[in-house]
């Protein structure tokens, strides 16, 4: 009889920040890496990552960064980059009705060093997109066992855009 070596079983959290980990493998992004996963009770509806709209050449084919080029720091001026952001991407493929009281699981990592973004958050653009699309939690890999958990509702009732805040 052959016994069965006994492993640890992932957690259903860090098994879809692991899913998201894997789509951001195909981000097109020279200073960030993003992966997004939206999931409903317990089924994935959608999957994105950061690239450039379809159609249009990408940074890592231009081989430049125009938010790098002009030193524009990391949380402003988000008009400047030629990407569509991962949340946005699995915002746009999925179905309003779908993404109603969903969570979405977002992982990113810096493109040089492959370390996890440090403090990772969505954009204030993302924020927008997120709740308006009815999404219920976001949960953000801190690193690969650790995540952080936000309520969408605290967004709403904290309205960072009247503070005239820039960053995250």
């Amino acid at each position: 009889m052959n016994k069965v070596a006994k492993r640890e079983r992932v957690d259903k959290i860090n098994y879809y920040l692991d899913i998201a980990e894997t789509v951001l493998e195909r981000c097109t992004c020279l200073r960030r890496l993003f992966g997004a996963v939206i999931v409903k009770n317990d089924e994935i509806i959608s999957t994105g990552y950061a690239g450039a709209p379809r159609g249009r050449a990408n940074c890592i084919d231009l081989g430049y960064c125009a938010r790098a080029k002009l030193n524009i720091p990391r949380g402003e001026r988000y008009e400047m980059c030629r990407s569509v952001h991962a949340e946005q991407n699995a915002i746009i493929s999925a179905a309003r009705k779908d993404l109603i009281d969903s969570t979405l699981y977002l992982v990113g990592k810096e493109a040089e060093t492959g370390e996890y973004v440090e403090n990772a958050m969505p954009c204030i653009l993302c924020k927008r997109f997120i709740i308006n699309a009815g999404i219920e939690k976001v949960i953000i890999r801190n690193d690969k066992q650790n995540y952080t958990i936000v309520d969408v509702q605290n967004w709403i009732e904290n309205d960072e855009s009247l503070d005239g805040k820039f960053g995250y």
